[in-house]
């Protein structure tokens, strides 16, 4: 503006250039509103958009408008009115703003010039913020969502060689100089200054009356406008779809698709809002343009869900809080059962009353900020703002709720190097359309799949089943012989149960769980699928050799278990497992655990099975439940073994789930996970707590399941605080629960437990008088105490100060086992039985859960304290002092040692010193001796930067890359089950 004063300035007309993103007429339609009312005012508005002209001159008829038809974003790609297609759309992003992105800002700079534009407003075209920062003119947003938000969820599960989009988005946006936000909207933590303004509405030209009279349609008639953004393409409709005296208004229909009588075709230019305010109900997608709209005009709105477009959700919270939505299953809307949710429309009474002239205002505030008033705070540098949206980012992702899909932000280990697999967003762009194939395939008759996606490919998968039992291929998941067994697994007229049961992440307790101790374990990503069906011996689809065996015994169809478990090449076992259920019977009781572990042990490459049939057994024995028919069972587990996160845990949760929901058995998620401790305890002969299989079946997503292992009383569950994050780092050392180190510290802590009980005892009579009376109070209470440890059940129920005062000196540090017998007679532990000849650690053993219990309790009061460095130093620090605590005990390994060092290491560098830290400390996980370190840090780009260069330094070191666990998801108990059926189910071979 010159040396203009601002009073002369107001009377010369600004020049708006005003970017409109390629995804859907939505954004065009709101835009129309804004720039009519900014004409209005008296300036010249030019547009730059792909949409039809038609969109704004309908409205605008102005000579100050400009249109300049340019596509510089390509919004999401659809693979049909309902399904976004991810990676397509990442790609489509990369071919159309990011590879020819100089010479469009090129261009942009130079046209912005050369209109003399005084300020960009972008909706929300991210280059367009760039462009004019680049040209020296300030720029807003107006939205309510924005392409960061959505990309980084389509980055993670789709294409993350394409992760750099969602960079290159959020620094763009940092450029403008706030946002407009409109109501329904997402996070949007790109931009730091915020003004709130009312919906955008378009007006209304006639009334209802006035369309109806020129549609030719009667008062007595219900009108249904159908909206799917002009994509109907190939849908047939008819006419049995509508209640008798119902009318449908259909937008977008192609000029050659003829219609029932039933279905009136709208012209491609026709103005909606006028229609939507003549109907009754609205049947369509969820997007800004027909929500705001609809809840304008009060119109109700039959929504069907629309796959993989992040957005949805916040407008859909706000529909149905205003009450005028009513979600049809997609199912539905194909088959026609439309008559029922168009009746539940009609006793709605949407209540919105807010307002709806967002247009008005947000014009008034381009326009004044275009003239020099300040809206904003003291801005932060672009940097600085992006490193603020990151946060924020992770901060959101733990907001409850399945609904709001708030993806893992820019940091996410997946995204930045494609590591993972089997999380639930690991949905490939060969799966796009996973859910609407599902639902062609099979019906779900109880439960919910929560969103997951990982449940959705397992799922699909089970469809694809009986297309391999005559073509089975290797892919590059599942191996021949596995495919072809599971293809001949199920009978596809009868129903299927399927659970899911996520390992953990033991962030504070690990070995001290047998001793008592409080635990904190967060749920991972990664989980264990399990397919059961149960039925009738002569309806089985049996194997042949089964069928075979069968014949041989010459007693007809008899209960057979099959199991198939995916993964075996990974871990050199075999593939399938089947026997008679009458092999757990002697007579009529069930065996004993005891001729449970020989069975299973005759072939060291099925004593996988133990883990999943051995659920079986447990039922039988601990809840008298008798199987009189037999048992199909697909396993399916993302849950890398040997790592320390619990893989066996989950499948046997997973395991007994299925089982138990398929027999009608109502167990619950705690004592679901005492049964499969039993399971791993005296079936596998695994010595572990109860910790692993509590956190598989009672744990949440995003937060950590506090524990008393005592045996398994839940706390309840602690939030992780936003500014805190943790990692998991495999070594890549193979941890086993059953291995000897372990079950040696397990047994020399509980020869410690007896020998504390021993002391304690013999203080204990030298305490009391010949009377029988305590000399003064003092002593009393020193009696109380010795009274409380002559009797400890649990060692964790010793404090540090009580075992430091009175064990800690006379505890030997070690014992042979004859020796210890001989004295003590037994350590009363039922699942260890202790070698004779064998020298165990006593001390260091026994100090452990003693110490930990105490850790464990700081670091869960920690969580809640003041946000500080202080908190994450402290906090920090207890896992080194734990993991120190393990390598004492003789837990720990090379591999998990270096991780543990490199941690220190990034904490301790001048550059982490200098500024704000990011890491703060590791530990050795679960049963120790190899497997996964747990890490805690900052959430923040640079915590995610180090565990990233850890990674890559444990590689050049040791030649493996860890795998990185982060993210979690709902325990057994939290998903239930799923009851499916076939609905065209093949015929049988």
């Amino acid at each position: 503006m010159g040396t203009a004063s601002v009073e002369e300035s107001k009377k010369r007309p600004l020049v708006f250039a005003y970017y409109v993103t390629g995804h859907g007429f939505g954004h065009a339609t709101r835009v129309v509103e804004v720039a009519r009312n900014l004409i209005l005012a008296g300036h010249d508005v030019h547009v730059v958009t792909g949409a039809p002209a038609f969109v704004f001159t309908s409205e605008i008829q102005s000579p100050r408008l400009f249109l300049r038809k340019v596509l510089l974003d390509c919004g999401a790609v659809q693979a049909d009115a309902l399904t976004v297609d991810r990676l397509a759309s990442l790609e489509k992003y990369s071919e159309t703003a990011v590879v020819p992105r100089a010479s469009i800002l090129a261009t942009e700079v130079e046209w912005l010039k050369s209109i003399k534009a005084d300020f960009v407003v972008s909706d929300v075209v991210p280059v367009a913020c760039r462009a004019a920062a680049d040209a020296g003119i300030p720029s807003v947003c107006i939205t309510n969502f924005s392409w960061d938000f959505i990309y980084a969820e389509y980055v993670m599960a789709a294409g993350n060689h394409h992760r750099s989009i969602v960079w290159q988005i959020a620094e763009d946006y940092s450029h403008c100089e706030f946002l407009i936000r409109l109501p329904g909207y997402c996070p949007m933590p790109a931009f730091r200054d915020i003004i709130d303004v009312p919906l955008v509405v378009r007006r209304l030209h006639k009334s209802r009356k006035e369309v109806r009279k020129e549609l030719g349609i009667g008062e007595d008639v219900n009108v249904v406008i159908l909206n799917f953004g002009g994509q109907p393409a190939g849908w047939k409709l008819k006419e049995e779809y509508l209640p008798t005296g119902w009318l449908c208004l259909v937008c977008g229909a192609s000029e050659s698709e003829k219609l029932p009588p039933n279905f009136l075709k709208l012209a491609k230019d026709a103005y909606t809002p006028d229609l939507m305010a003549a109907s009754d109900c609205m049947l369509g997608k969820i997007g800004y343009g027909t929500v705001s709209e609809a809840l304008a005009y009060k119109l109700p709105f039959v929504f069907v869900r629309r796959d993989y477009f992040n957005e949805e959700p916040f407008l859909r919270n706000m529909l149905e809080y205003y009450q005028g939505g009513v979600e049809m299953i997609r199912r539905d809307l194909l088959t026609g059962h439309w008559r029922p949710y168009l009746e539940r429309a009609m006793t709605l009474n949407p209540c919105y009353e807010g307002g709806i002239n967002g247009g008005e205002v947000a014009a008034r505030i381009l326009q004044d900020t275009a003239y020099g008033k300040n809206y904003t705070l003291d801005k932060l540098s672009g940097p600085r703002r992006l490193r603020d949206a990151i946060v924020l980012g992770y901060q959101l992702q733990r907001v409850p709720g399945r609904d709001l899909c708030i993806p893992d932000w820019y940091a996410n280990a997946e995204s930045e190097l494609g590591l993972r697999t089997g999380s639930p967003s690991a949905v490939t762009a060969e799966n796009k359309s996973l859910a609407d194939s599902f639902y062609q395939d099979f019906e779900i008759l109880h439960g919910d799949f929560l969103g997951l996606s990982d449940t959705l490919s397992f799922l699909k998968s089970l469809a694809g089943l009986d297309a391999l039992v005559d073509s089975p291929t290797k892919t590059g998941k599942h191996t021949i012989r596995e495919q072809k067994a599971a293809a001949g697994l199920f009978n596809w007229e009868e129903d299927i149960f399927v659970a899911r049961a996520p390992g953990r992440l033991d962030v504070m307790g690990g070995i001290a769980d047998y001793s008592g101790s409080l635990v904190l374990q967060m749920p991972i990503r990664e989980a264990c699928h399990v397919a059961v069906q149960k039925i009738h011996p002569s309806k089985q689809r049996l194997w042949k050799h089964a069928l075979a065996r069968q014949q041989d015994k010459g007693q007809g169809p008899t209960p057979v278990l099959q199991i198939v478990s995916y993964g075996s090449e990974l871990s050199n076992r075999g593939p399938t497992f089947d026997m008679d259920l009458s092999d757990f019977l002697e007579g009529d009781e069930p065996i004993t655990y005891e001729k449970a572990r020989q069975y299973f042990a005759r072939d060291p490459s099925q004593r996988w099975a133990a883990y999943v049939a051995g659920t079986v057994l447990v039922l039988m024995k601990e809840l008298g439940i008798r199987f009189e028919n037999s048992i199909s069972l697909l396993v399916s587990s993302a849950v890398p073994e040997g790592k320390g996160v619990s893989s066996s845990a989950s499948v046997e949760v997973a395991s007994m789930s299925a089982i138990a929901a398929s027999h009608g058995l109502n167990i619950s998620p705690r004592e679901l996970a005492l049964l499969c401790q039993k399971v791993e305890n005296h079936v596998v002969g695994a010595p572990c707590g109860v910790m692993d299989q509590m956190t598989s079946a009672c744990g949440e997503a995003n937060k950590l399941l506090a524990m008393i292992c005592q045996p398994a009383e839940v706390l309840g569950l602690v939030d992780i605080p936003g500014h805190i994050r943790v990692w998991g780092i495999d070594s890549g050392i193979r941890h086993s629960v059953g291995g000897a180190d372990y079950g040696s510290v397990r047994i020399g802590a509980f020869m410690g437990r007896e020998i504390v009980k021993s002391i304690a005892s013999k203080l204990l009579s030298q305490s009391l008088s010949t009377n029988g009376r305590y000399p003064d109070d003092s002593e009393e209470g020193g009696v109380e105490l010795l009274e409380a440890e002559a009797s400890l059940d649990y060692l964790c129920n010793l404090s540090p100060h009580r075992y430091e005062a009175m064990y800690a000196k006379v505890l030997p540090d070690s014992l042979i086992g004859e020796s210890f017998i001989g004295k003590y007679t037994d350590h009363r532990d039922p699942v260890t039985t202790i070698d004779k000849t064998r020298n165990y650690g006593v001390r260091a053993a026994a100090r452990h859960p003693i110490y930990e219990n105490f850790r464990v309790k700081a670091f869960k009061a920690l969580l809640t304290s003041a946000t500080s460095d202080d908190q994450l130093t402290a906090l920090g620090e207890l896992l080194y002092q734990c993991h120190y605590s393990y390598s004492d005990c003789g837990l720990g390994s090379d591999g998990t040692n270096r991780l543990v060092q490199l941690v220190q290491e990034m904490q301790h560098s001048k550059a982490s010193k200098s500024g704000e830290g990011t890491l703060y400390g590791a530990k050795i996980t679960g049963g120790g001796s190899g497997g996964t370190v747990c890490v805690i840090g900052r959430n923040s780009l640079k915590s995610s930067e180090k565990v990233l260069e850890i990674q890559r330094r444990y590689k050049a070191a040791t030649g493996y890359l860890p795998i990185l666990f982060e993210g979690s998801s709902p325990g057994a108990g939290r998903f239930g089950y799923l009851k499916i059926r076939r609905r065209n189910p093949p015929k049988q071979n």
